[in-house]
């Protein structure tokens, strides 16, 4: 276990242990023996940014009374079990926290009304700053954690849990009072994508973001009455035993979305009576007892309020429409709204990101993210795969993916496989690039059948291991393989096992790495994890050797860690991601980005699984959610976002909303297609 500090006072905590400050009483340590090198939250060394006014328990509220934060306590009592520490964070409203530990650990927030008069609380937040950090891999496996936040009323928990998978993660369940919305803070251009934040839990935040999570209240206290929220928190082998031992839903719902007129399915599990409500054109209806419908005749995400005698808890499902008419409807959408019509002959079949909120296309300039290379490969790619299943205007299609050839052939890949940035930067340095490129060729020749265009598909990952490939997580595993197997059947098998041989090095090389995996654009992530654990399928598939066996039971923890079950579309399966919306989007706001749409990476490994392999039971069903939770991303009239910024608030910034921006989001409809057959047969 870290090594306690002479500073500070130490509790146990279960089988783990608590050091709390005995200045303010903050709590700066969570430690547990299993987990040797872990502080699960941030400390000094993150001290550039992260201060002792950010420590645990610390927060601010905002009221029509005044506003004010609470630091340093007017009082504070260090017990042998725990301590007390009141503040008056604005005056004549006296708060007290209570702290206590033993087996469990419990923490008491009460907030007294004496100033004589009513006060409505429009915001209170408590901070969290859990270590949901990215300094490296290697650091990230040992030392970091994920915090999965579900703030749904009376019924919200966190769990955090390791970055590399293993227990015990800490659980957190609200006993009394409720949890409305979270926020971040401190997501600023220099601390970039490799920090999560400060994190706090918020009572309500409807003071800066009324809209958050279907709607934050006011809380009314009356003259000399108090506001109470009491939490525990405890230590669980994994997500199912905390779930199983803790946590009491008022009701399940076990699949999240559903087409536009179908039913979502909701089982309560309380002794008292429970009453749903919703709005937004969505009809509840009861069924056999405990069980309930909730329908809707619009696509979107829809909120609906659970409550339960006294207590109101609050769940996010998603009505869509099938998936063949989201694809019509958005290439159609792209075909009248996203071409750089205005560009010379050459230049015109681009495709570009597309501001719906202004009507014009952006021009990528020096933020390579807006350009019209890269990651924009997904529209013609989802043209592509749409034309080989029969799907849409066959002629607009094909006439918008001739000119996108045009461009792609004088700008994008050289007759050798060089790969360019995009129309205007012409270096092929960025090896993510390769591999789209190679797929949207490789389609081109599943459309024409011209063998040109499949050995060319083969040169561009021939150029990507040139440039040291190798020793990269680009996306590469379906698409090489895809090349491989239609090599073969071309005759071309000299070409296929050259790729092969690669392919096997490929995962070779990682194997060899163990956790010291290179930084990437981001230096640990889901979307580094995911193509290694695809990288090691596609290699076990070509060879099942125990060795890739081995690699793939180690590291698929890690990526499963990097996601939760909380009981909204949004989250439930979805790997934290929390910077796209910065990189990729209009506003350039920064956290939680859920779900961006590279989370479609951990559903295309999930289904990939090895069956001979021990694996999630329920994979195909957390494939399916996440697969479905993306199209969340695309609207009834084509148009589309590429990041929903979920916290309420982030750096005080309202969020919990889309960007206006189209971007990059159609490889969620990519990999749907790419994986739909697959989905169908294990239905």
């Amino acid at each position: 276990m870290i090594a306690a500090d002479p500073e500070m006072r130490e509790y146990g905590f279960g089988e783990g242990a608590v050091a709390c400050n005995p200045v303010d009483g903050s709590v700066e340590r969570i430690a547990h023996p299993r987990h040797p090198d872990m502080n699960f939250l941030l400390g000094a060394d993150q001290a550039e940014w992260h201060h002792p006014p950010f420590s645990w328990g610390k927060g601010f509220i905002i009221t029509g009374h005044g506003s004010g934060r609470w630091d340093h306590p007017r009082r504070l009592s260090m017990l042998s079990d725990g301590l007390d520490a009141d503040y008056e964070p604005i005056p004549n409203m006296l708060l007290r926290v209570q702290r206590r530990f033993g087996d469990g650990w419990s923490e008491q927030y009460s907030l007294t009304n004496q100033t004589g008069g009513p006060v409505a609380i429009r915001s209170l937040a408590i901070s969290i700053p859990f270590r949901d950090i990215y300094p490296s891999a290697r650091e990230c496996l040992k030392s970091a954690c994920h915090a999965h936040i579900w703030t749904g009323g009376a019924f919200s928990y966190l769990w955090v849990t390791a970055m590399n998978g293993r227990g015990p993660g800490l659980g957190l369940v609200v006993d009394k009072g409720e949890l409305w919305g979270y926020s971040v803070e401190s997501r600023t251009p220099w601390l970039s994508s490799n920090a999560r934040g400060h994190l706090y839990l918020h009572v309500t935040d409807a003071a800066r973001a009324p809209h958050a999570m279907g709607g934050q209240p006011d809380i009314p206290i009356a003259p000399d009455h108090a506001y109470e929220l009491a939490w525990t928190l405890g230590w669980y082998d994994d997500f199912a035993a905390f779930e199983g031992a803790a946590l009491r839903p008022p009701v399940s719902v076990p699949v999240l979305s559903a087409f536009v007129g179908e039913p979502v399915v909701i089982k309560s599990h309380a002794q008292e009576p429970v009453t749903l409500c919703a709005a937004d054109g969505v009809s509840i209806t009861s069924g056999a007892p405990g069980y309930f419908a909730a329908l809707s005749d619009s696509s979107g995400v829809k909120h609906i309020d659970v409550v339960c005698g006294a207590a109101r808890s609050r769940i996010a499902v998603l009505f869509h429409r099938p998936v063949r008419e989201i694809v019509e409807r958005r290439i159609d959408y792209i075909i009248r709204h996203q071409r750089a019509a205005e560009r010379g002959a050459d230049r015109s079949g681009a495709f570009l990101p597309f501001d719906h909120a202004q009507g014009l296309t952006m021009n990528g300039g020096d933020w390579r993210d807006w350009s019209d290379g890269r990651e924009r490969l997904a529209m013609p790619i989802l043209l592509q795969m749409a034309r080989l299943r029969a799907w849409g205007d066959a002629g607009k299609i094909d006439a918008a993916l001739l000119d996108y050839d045009r461009f792609f052939r004088a700008n994008i890949v050289d007759a050798k496989g060089n790969v360019a940035e995009d129309g205007y930067h012409r270096h092929p340095d960025r090896l993510y690039n390769f591999p789209w490129a190679a797929a949207y060729v490789l389609n081109r020749y599943r459309l024409r059948r011209e063998r040109d265009d499949l050995l060319l598909a083969a040169a561009i990952f021939d150029r990507y291991y040139e440039r040291g490939g190798t020793r990269f997580l680009a996306f590469v595993s379906e698409t090489i393989t895809e090349i491989i197997a239609e090599c073969e059947a071309a005759g071309e098998r000299k070409v296929a096992a050259g790729l092969q041989d690669r392919l096997l090095g490929h995962a070779d090389y990682f194997i060899g790495l163990g956790a010291d995996l290179p930084k990437h654009e981001v230096h640990y992530e889901q979307s580094v994890v995911a193509p290694l654990v695809q990288l090691l399928e596609a290699a076990y598939r070509i060879q099942p050797d125990a060795r890739y066996a081995d690699a793939l039971m180690e590291r698929l923890p890690w990526l499963l860690a990097f996601a939760g079950s909380q009981p909204h579309v949004r989250l439930r399966h979805i790997p934290i991601r929390h910077w796209d919306g910065y990189w990729f989007g209009k506003n350039r706001q920064w956290g939680d980005t859920m779900p961006h749409y590279w989370s479609v990476l951990s559903a295309a490994a999930l289904l990939d699984w090895p069956s001979a392999l021990a694996g999630p039971k329920d994979r195909v069903s957390m494939a399916r959610a996440i697969l479905n939770a993306n199209l969340a991303h695309f609207h009834e009239d084509g148009s589309a976002t590429c990041a929903f910024v979920f916290p309420g608030c982030v750096n005080g910034d309202p969020g919990y909303h889309e960007d206006p921006l189209a971007n990059d989001q159609d490889w969620a409809l990519a990999y749907y297609l790419r994986y739909l057959d697959a989905l169908i047969e294990k239905s």
